[in-house]
């Protein structure tokens, strides 16, 4: 069972987990220490098992329900909860990528401050390069490409990128937002303040007046984009994939799909920033 999987990867590391049920779901309660403090990661496993949409379609309602009476119990708890969903067929097709994540989550990863790095533009080659091997869901299409590099390294510790903008008039006046289409930072490695830092440079060179990005729910809540001053702006609904069992490849499906394995993914939240407000708090 894939459960068993992640569950023997967990003991393997030396980082002890157990198992809660909760509404008859078996979760895999990870507790490690990170940063001479004691962490608690909850870790629901996705097996890749539903033969219709229908099916697939409940067992992520089944995941949201799981997720909410999580978060539900911890809050009354007086604590934060995290929890992740691990979909079995990103885990099998990127195994590199998602392992190191799993761990990165259980303070398994190397530090890089940002007043140690510095951001420079990049072309979209090196950036979707390094987005496919980094970024969840690879490279995507964008207009904007930055890296944050440490001092003294020839290549990036992280990309974000960014797309071209979308104009409307808005009191007679146009109004330019762009999306922020991806941010990775390198495999094991963590950088405090690196979103922020390639943010205001963003936001120094091209002077946008709203930017908008989206929270993958399978992964985070989108608290990251709240402490750089972001607001919640909507909900992406979940997409229905079929997966080849093969070669654990997804595709999003259409009103031709067929497969023999279908997955539905949690969705993600939408998170915007009008930009003049971060200004006057972040760039006086």
């Amino acid at each position: 069972m894939f459960y068993d999987e992640l569950h023997e990867y967990f003991e393997a590391n030396g980082i002890g987990c157990g198992t809660v049920s909760v509404l008859g779901m078996p979760v895999l309660e990870v507790k490690f220490a990170s940063a001479g403090s004691y962490g608690l990661l909850y870790v629901i496993p996705a097996e890749i098992r539903s033969s219709s949409p229908e099916e697939a379609e409940e067992e992520y309602r089944a995941r949201a329900a799981v997720k909410a009476a999580l978060k539900a119990s911890e809050s009354s708890a007086g604590r934060n909860v995290r929890a992740v969903t691990v979909a079995e067929d990103l885990w099998r097709s990127r195994p590199e990528l998602f392992r190191a994540r799993l761990l990165s989550h259980t303070g398994r990863f190397r530090s890089i401050f940002a007043r140690n790095c510095e951001v420079r533009r990049i072309d979209r080659l090196s950036a979707n390069a390094f987005l496919d091997e980094n970024h969840n869901y690879g490279a995507a299409s964008c207009r904007y490409c930055f890296g944050l590099f440490e001092k003294g390294a020839s290549g990036p510790a992280a990309v974000a990128a960014f797309s071209n903008a979308r104009r409307w008039i808005k009191d007679g006046r146009e109004i330019r937002s762009y999306e922020w289409v991806r941010y990775a930072s390198a495999s094991g490695v963590r950088i405090p303040g690196g979103m922020g830092k390639i943010l205001a440079r963003f936001i120094e060179e091209i002077r946008p007046d709203d930017i908008v990005s989206y929270a993958d729910l399978e992964w985070s809540d989108g608290n990251v984009y709240r402490q750089l001053g972001f607001s919640e702006d909507g909900f992406r609904k979940p997409v229905l994939f079929t997966v080849d069992p093969g070669d654990w490849r997804r595709k999003p499906c259409s009103a031709l799909s067929s497969g023999s394995l279908w997955y539905m993914n949690e969705g993600s939240l939408k998170y915007r920033l009008k930009v003049s407000g971060y200004r006057d708090r972040v760039l006086r």
